[in-house]
């Protein structure tokens, strides 16, 4: 009974991991992109996030039955409870540590590399990895790629049709007053130190200014429009992440009759957003303003891509990550727009390098630990 609970808990120190470093993901070209603030963007990624995982009940039943690790190890490992409390606090932990750095990973990656490690604590070599490789790492591997391509274009094919329709980029000239603190040298070698205020005029900066689109498209402002099409397309991406990440943490549950698949998805979708609404602010950051500099319609873009593929792989059950998928479709759009921060993206990459690893070693010492 005490193992039970001690797995209850690790998932939902899991769920809230993934919460804190996923949930502003599928929001944060809202906050990049200057069109909404850090809490309503936030606000609004909780509540699809948390739609999504109520979702995932009818529509996430290949991914539940991947992740209970069935088919990677032998059924009595993957049915016991210290296989998957092993598991879950590896990945939690891996996840954490990476939220508190301000490093967007994939929970994905980080329960991948977790079963593996407990797995090959438990039986070697045994582990099958076949499955591996062809459930787990090539959809992984190939998802960012992916994205990065599809994003590129769909920004391109969205770029041209605004063009074609007459929808033109206007500038805000901002005019303000900025004091300076200048010395003013005396007769006896002396300074004073003395304000001056100066006017100050900024025509397109992006951190004075705020792109916006003119004309109208079907009868609407087409600021208004795009915008009303942005939220709707990050909301799409916070329910489709809802949808693809709450069976992979579910099936960590679901190994007794005392998890019903209903509580455990609720459970677990309650932990997700409590992370995303107290600990998600340094991810934030890293996605909304470093990867790209983007403006509204590159935003709009990166998300539709983000949501069709990852709703598309939930429902073939494919674990693809979010996060792998909505950096890419950003960093797409970037390329394009020749805004891309290739530094940050390096970055970004050889911390998913390391989530595997670290990951597979914390979950193979804890599976260590508890048998000893």
């Amino acid at each position: 009974m005490a193992l039970l609970i001690a797995l209850f808990v690790a998932t939902l120190f899991l769920a809230y991991s993934n919460g804190a470093n996923d949930n502003f993901k599928g929001v944060a070209t809202l906050f990049g992109s200057q069109t909404t603030n850090y809490k309503v963007a936030i606000g609004w990624a909780t509540i699809t996030t948390f739609a999504g995982s109520v979702f995932s009940i009818i529509l996430a039943e290949t991914l539940i039955k991947n992740f209970s690790g069935k088919g990677l190890v032998p059924d009595a490992i993957a049915n016991g409870s210290d296989f998957h409390l092993a598991v879950a606090m590896g990945a939690g932990l891996t996840v954490m540590i990476a939220t508190l750095t301000g490093f967007p990973i994939s929970t994905t990656h980080g329960l991948t590399g977790a079963l593996v490690g407990a797995g090959f604590v438990a039986i070697g070599t045994e582990v099958n990895f076949t499955i591996l490789g062809k459930s787990f790492f090539l959809p992984l591997l190939l998802s960012p790629i992916i994205a990065i391509f599809i994003g590129a274009f769909a920004y391109g094919i969205f770029r041209y049709l605004r063009v074609r329709l007459g929808i033109e980029k206007e500038w805000c000239v901002c005019v303000g007053e900025t004091q300076n603190i200048i010395p003013i040298p005396l007769p006896d070698s002396t300074n004073i130190l003395q304000c001056i205020t100066t006017t100050d005029i900024a025509i397109n900066t992006t951190d004075k200014c705020t792109q916006r689109y003119t004309g109208t498209f079907w009868g609407i402002k087409s600021q208004q429009f795009i915008d009303t099409c942005h939220f709707v397309s990050a909301g799409i991406v916070s329910f489709a992440r809802g949808l693809n990440d709450t069976p992979k943490i579910v099936a960590l549950l679901l190994i007794t009759p005392s998890f019903s698949i209903e509580w455990a998805m609720l459970a677990v979708g309650i932990g997700m957003a409590a992370g995303g609404l107290l600990n998600a602010r340094k991810v934030a950051e890293i996605m909304s303003k470093k990867i790209t500099a983007m403006n509204h319609g590159q935003g709009f873009s990166a998300n539709i891509v983000t949501g069709i593929l990852v709703i598309a792989a939930s429902k073939y059950g494919l674990p693809v990550s979010t996060t792998h998928v909505s950096v890419g479709s950003i960093f797409g759009g970037g390329l394009v727009s020749k805004k891309s921060n290739v530094r940050v993206f390096y970055q970004i990459l050889l911390s998913w390098i390391l989530t595997l690893p670290i990951a597979a070693i914390l979950s193979g010492t804890i599976y260590w630990v508890l048998h000893q």
